[in-house]
């Protein structure tokens, strides 16, 4: 499906247009916000093969696309022909949320849009301290400092990029926030604060009042509360003055109030707030990184399920800025890599191609950090190679956090997250230490889900195929074992389509039980007919009176006329689905042509049954 075709069932399923407040995207989630989440369909829009999830949380609906959320972002946008502007006046008409909900959804609009370029900044910072220690490059090179330019600018310059998107964010004019971000980074601020900062600095005053200048390169929250206050005024004199002359002047007062209401109050309190943030992170840090460590690993996964990330995004920024380095990155470090290695070991164990597929490439996005594809399409549905990946991410996080491991730039929490945790002295524990939590959480993750990931009889139906006899019909699902007397349906019970026995199915599949050829596929998916090469007839039908769900619920993977062998995928159906409406699910499998052979009989005095095992067997 191309990108168009998944960006209108997108746009079709939130409501449409006119339903759509604001929307953004980070580095794998469409995120909207919607003036009434009632006219969302969030269940039609799961069943597309190029969404992954849907989420709704903090006041946001979030699609969960993967990979290529950039290509459908463009795609949603040029559909429903939003721009820019647009989003900042339909900003007004956001629905109210708690204050969570509010909060996270503030930070998000402000940090997703420069998330990758952040991310990419922070790796090459990352690799560029691994080339100093490894000694192919020196800090006093050209090269060096072109690279370390290039990496740091967008961080020594926060203030600009934050104030662009924290003004779209509070519905104001982003050039005008972000001009407020450069007065904060000027040259001659800077040069004032060293001066200032002096034991013999001179003190400067603003009419009277006396300026406080710090430095703001690097600095997250003041410009996001003097974004706040420069957008409230400019509403205001948008209000008060005339059309004729508020687009010169509204900039002009918010311009001539706000940069010198920051550097006298805002700033310096916003300053306070950061450096009181970093300093109770760092004590409850160091009260027992062991356990914040395990605790971090163990529930990092669940709050990006429920996007409530976000809301510590901004302490891990803050605390390089304060700091000059974080102790929470690297704990995230195992809960990522625990994840991926669940779905490594669901790779590795499971035989249906579908799966392996998805599991293939969720690992290779996962390892770049990007988890959703792993989470939303693997372990997550699993339950147990979820819980699994937590476990061994509890385990990891309790290790870096005994070594006390640091980054020293910001980034996706992936395998370039090695080269940032180096510090200025080069390898230590630190580094040692987050090698081994997370190399253990993957392992650990992978094992436990090898072993115990899947449930049985999955991995029964995919693996433990027998080879039958020509007269032989393998059982073609797991379940419980009835005699055909015993099936709730009289024309079935009676014999009179032909003899066998039934199953009541534990999972949603349906393999070929022989060697042979598909001879009839019911329009209605439930019931399929097939054909031995030894001239065996059996049909298997799926449930009882459920030709009236009319296909509803059924997904058939072969056509009449494909040749089968035995473990072959013919058919899945969704079984809660199906038992949820009302059916009951006991599937006979029937010989049809038993008059043919002098007797049929069950190879299994079992009352239950794995897919694949021996099931019937003919007798001529």
């Amino acid at each position: 499906m191309g990108y168009q075709d998944v960006a209108r069932d997108i746009l079709t399923h939130v409501g449409g247009r006119e339903n759509i407040v604001s929307l953004v995207h980070c580095a794998t989630r469409l995120r909207f916000k919607l003036k009434d989440h009632k006219n969302a369909n969030a269940d039609a829009l799961k069943k597309n093969p190029g969404v992954i999830m849907v989420v709704e949380s903090g006041g946001q609906f979030q699609v969960v696309i993967g990979n290529h959320v950039h290509d459908v972002y463009n795609s949603v946008r040029d559909l429903a022909g939003i721009t820019d502007d647009q989003e900042q006046v339909l900003q007004t008409s956001a629905q109210k949320v708690n204050l969570l909900g509010r909060l996270i959804d503030i930070v998000s609009g402000i940090f997703t849009p420069f998330l990758g370029v952040m991310a990419a900044s922070g790796i090459l910072k990352g690799l560029l301290a691994l080339a100093v220690v490894c000694g192919w490059l020196a800090t006093d090179s050209g090269t060096y400092k072109l690279w370390f330019a290039a990496s740091d600018s967008l961080f020594y310059f926060f203030p600009l990029a934050l104030g662009y998107t924290a003004g779209k964010k509070f519905g104001g004019n982003p050039f005008l926030t972000m001009a407020i971000g450069g007065a904060l980074t000027h040259p001659l601020m800077l040069q004032a604060f060293e001066v200032t900062s002096q034991p013999a600095g001179v003190q400067e005053y603003f009419l009277g009042i006396p300026i406080t200048f710090i430095n703001y390169s690097s600095s997250v929250i003041p410009i996001i509360f003097a974004a706040w206050v420069s957008c409230w005024l400019e509403k205001h004199f948008n209000k008060l003055l005339p059309s004729a002359v508020r687009n010169f002047f509204t900039p002009l007062f918010c311009l001539a109030i706000t940069v010198p209401l920051t550097f006298l109050l805002i700033g310096p309190a916003a300053t306070w707030l950061s450096q009181t943030l970093a300093h109770g992170y760092q004590a409850i840090y160091a009260f027992a990184p062991w356990l914040a460590g395990g605790f971090m690993g163990a529930v990092w996964q669940i709050c990006v399920i429920f996007g409530l990330h976000w809301g510590l995004v901004p302490l891990m920024i803050n605390n390089l800025s304060v700091l000059g380095y974080d102790t929470m990155v690297p704990l995230l470090l195992p809960a990522v890599m625990g994840q991926v290695g669940a779905t490594l070991g669901v790779l590795l164990r499971t035989r249906d191609k579908k799966l392996r597929v998805l599991a293939g490439s969720a690992v290779t996005a996962g390892i770049f950090g990007i988890t959703e594809p792993a989470v939303y399409g693997v372990t997550l549905p699993n339950r147990r190679s979820f819980i699994f990946g937590c476990v061994a991410g509890a385990v990891g996080g309790v290790i870096i956090g005994y070594c006390q491991t640091s980054v020293f730039s910001f980034g996706l929490v992936s395998v370039f997250t090695f080269s940032q945790i180096i510090p200025p002295t080069g390898v230590d524990i630190s580094v040692w230490g987050a090698i081994l939590g997370t190399v253990l959480a993957f392992s650990l993750a992978c094992i436990m889900t090898y072993i115990a990931g899947l449930p049985r009889s999955e991995v029964a139906t995919e693996i433990a195929i027998v080879q039958p006899t020509e007269n032989d019909i393998l059982a073609p699902m797991s379940g419980t074992v009835l005699a055909m007397n015993e099936v709730p349906d009289s024309t079935f019970a009676s014999g009179l389509l032909g003899e066998g026995a039934a199953i009541i199915p534990l999972t949603g599949k349906v393999i070929a039980p022989f060697n042979g050829e598909v001879a009839s596929l019911f329009q209605t998916r439930h019931a399929i007919g097939l054909l031995s090469n030894s001239g065996i007839e059996v049909l298997i039908h799926i449930g009882i009176d459920t030709v009236k769900l009319n296909g509803q619920h059924f997904t058939t993977h072969v056509k009449v006329g494909d040749k089968i062998k035995p473990g072959d995928l013919l058919i899945e159906f969704d079984r809660q689905a199906i038992l949820d409406a009302g059916y009951d699910l006991a599937t006979p499998v029937i010989i049809s042509n038993s008059d043919e052979y002098t007797a049929v009989t069950r190879m299994t005095n079992s009352h239950s049954i794995d897919s694949g095992m021996p099931f019937l067997t003919v007798q001529h």
